[in-house]
């Protein structure tokens, strides 16, 4: 299931962030950045279930620091 979810995240990241490279339209990157943070936070999920704890908690991090970021673009 988090291998699916983790597919679909990444193909609507590879949408996003073309559509702004073909138009040099910015205005939906913090979309981008959101869902960069999202699965960022499923990698590190997939990390735990395969038993790397150190991967596992530096994926969720990294995912906190994103998800903040992207908040900010919103603003």
């Amino acid at each position: 299931m988090l291998k699916v979810l983790r597919i679909i995240l990444g193909v609507i990241i590879i949408f996003i962030s073309a559509y702004g490279l073909i138009t040099k339209n910015l205005e939906y990157q913090p979309f981008t950045m959101l869902f960069v943070s999202f699965m960022m936070l499923v990698m590190g999920l997939e990390e735990f279930q395969k038993g790397r704890k150190g991967y596992g908690w530096l994926g969720i991090i990294v995912s906190i620091f994103v998800f903040f970021v992207s908040n900010q673009g919103f603003y």
